[in-house]
């Protein structure tokens, strides 16, 4: 199997990764570590759905600020041609290590609906959590389903190119 199959091509199929991935982080995640912060109840699970948006919006903010760096770190962490899947575990790492440093403090000033020094102060406290958090769900859960969608997505095209490709032929 070709492993661009799981990968973007173009600036429209990285929006639709990008897009995946950061709905369903953003709707896991953003629960579960209030969840872990408040206590689990529904009324803490309620109150936050009505921020997830703007923790959405910070999320693809940061995803676009630090795809740059993360691949940097990923190039000097691996050698070219370590596997495919080094390549996507660093550079998955690298990427949630970067975001998990932002959002412990920015997704909790979102949450509590203040700017205070809470989170900078008790972020070495809180940030571990968060990014064991965060490195579960997108290497199992959001990279995985967005790959697959990729996956699919490629085939159809490619389908589609290799039908074109047998009328011009005929």
């Amino acid at each position: 199997m070709r492993f661009s199959m799981k990968l973007p091509r173009n600036k429209k199929e990285f929006s639709l990764f990008i897009a995946v991935v950061s709905i369903l982080s953003v709707n896991i995640l953003a629960p579960l570590i209030t969840c872990f912060e408040l206590g689990f109840s529904l009324h803490v699970w309620a109150d936050t759905l009505q921020v997830i948006p703007w923790i959405w919006l910070s999320v693809i903010a940061l995803v676009l600020l630090t795809y740059k760096p993360a691949e940097w770190m990923t190039a000097h962490i691996l050698e070219k041609d370590d596997s495919f899947g080094a390549h996507i575990v660093v550079n998955i790492l690298c990427t949630v290590f970067l975001m998990s440093i932002f959002l412990t403090v920015i997704g909790t000033w979102i949450g509590s609906r203040s700017l205070t020094m809470k989170p900078i102060r008790l972020f070495f406290y809180k940030w571990p959590r968060n990014f064991a958090l965060s490195f579960a769900v997108e290497a199992c859960i959001a990279q995985p389903i967005a790959r697959a969608i990729l996956f699919k997505w490629h085939q159809r095209q490619d389908k589609q190119a290799a039908a074109l490709q047998t009328t011009l032929e005929a």
